[in-house]
């Protein structure tokens, strides 16, 4: 099947979406990037990007009031923020562990990168499909290996064929993102510990929790991360992104925890000010008690949207939605409709931008991420892949 040909208006837009495409690499193109490059494309909803829109405003509320309302943005913006220390310590009595097991990073995407140029030497297993910088950074440091999940089962992760494929493939680093990008499949807890007990000492195991706070395996939405386990295991590394769950990924902001070992080898590296002002702020408010209150409120009702949503996605025709504890969920397209086709119709036409995953290794298919947004943004996703599928031919 084809999706109904673009008009005269509509092809030249399509055509450069794909060129935007093709330069953003195993990336998409940021909504910025599209907005100045194609002003005559209007952009309703972006459900590429994945960010929780209700722990945004909440930021922004508390921004205004103390930075921007009382002039001490200029503060802020003028001075040097603290070392990452300093920083650490703040995030380290929020979690209740030794300020030296903690790492900041500026995003989570350069943590990732200094753990694997540093302890990846020899092999590193990563599960497919999976985040993409995880075998990019590898390249050139160390051999990567895959231990492959399949779709026939949901992309469920079995703990016993994981450490069977370790035993085999005998890496020195394994990563696991949990809940997993791009497919949104969840380990439970009491897994994710087999996995640590059954690693040798020697392997490195990153664990990446940055949609840990939308996964949850009681009825109060409590959250299970293990970073805990962090003291019990010292092979364990925990990586935490801030901009999926607080949705501000425009002031990157990611914190480690691990080792002290390691992070003293980290730290003399570099990153002594790897943090901005604005991420500084940020992490002394993600440690105060006023501000988490309110911010569980909203991560809560947002699970319950993002997963009315997910029902709703189920009920669409010609795709297949895919079980989810992330804040997006994998779509597999049926009846021949491409992933590309289908992502530039739905942006072109209804100004509704996904993410293909056309460019994802170890999807066998075709696949959009849609992340979720508001109960309203949410209603025009559904109402846009109903029209763009109805017209395929």
């Amino acid at each position: 099947m084809a999706l109904r040909a673009f008009t005269d208006q509509e092809a030249p837009l399509a055509a450069q979406l794909v060129a935007l495409k093709a330069a953003a690499g195993s990336h998409s193109p940021s909504l910025l990037t599209i907005r100045e490059e194609l002003p005559d494309l209007e952009i309703t909803v972006d459900a590429c990007f994945i960010s929780n829109p209700y722990a945004t405003q909440l930021f922004l509320d508390y921004l205004k009031a103390e930075l921007l309302d009382t002039g001490a943005i200029r503060d802020v913006l003028e001075f040097y923020p603290s070392q990452n220390q300093v920083i650490a310590a703040y995030i380290a009595g929020h979690l209740g562990i030794d300020t030296e097991s903690v790492f900041v990073g500026n995003g989570a995407i350069e943590i990732i990168q200094a753990v694997i140029h540093s302890y990846a030497s020899t092999r590193i297993m990563v599960t497919l499909p999976t985040f993409s910088s995880y075998y990019e950074f590898a390249a050139g440091h160390a051999e990567v290996v895959y231990f492959h999940l399949e779709k026939e089962r949901e992309f469920r992760l079995d703990p016993e064929e994981y450490l069977a494929a370790v035993r085999e493939l005998q890496p020195d680093v394994v990563t696991l993102i949990n809940p997993n990008n791009p497919d949104g499949s969840y380990i439970p807890f009491d897994d994710i510990q087999a996995i640590l007990a059954g690693l040798p000492e020697h392997v490195t195991a990153i664990v990446d929790e940055s949609f840990i706070h939308f996964a949850f395996e009681d009825l109060n939405l409590d959250i299970r991360s293990i970073i805990g386990e962090c003291q019990r295991y010292p092979n364990l590394v925990v990586v935490k992104s801030m901009s999926k769950d607080f949705g501000i990924a425009g002031i990157r902001a990611g914190y480690a925890v691990m080792s002290p070992d390691r992070i003293k080898q980290l730290l003399a590296s570099g990153y002594l000010w790897n943090s901005n002002g604005l991420a500084e702020y940020f992490f002394r408010l993600y440690c105060r008690e006023d501000f988490l209150q309110k911010y569980d409120i909203v991560r809560k009702q947002y699970i319950l949207e993002t997963q009315l949503f997910y029902r709703q996605l189920e009920k669409v025709p010609g795709i297949k939605t895919y079980p989810s504890m992330a804040n997006f969920a994998l779509v597999e397209i049926l009846d021949g409709v491409s992933a590309d086709d289908l992502m530039q119709h739905m942006l072109v036409r209804h100004g509704v931008y996904v993410r293909t995953c056309s460019d994802k290794v170890g999807l066998e298919g075709h696949f959009l991420r849609i992340a979720s947004r508001g109960l309203r943004e949410n209603q025009l996703i559904i109402d846009a892949l109903n029209d763009v599928l109805s017209s395929a031919e």
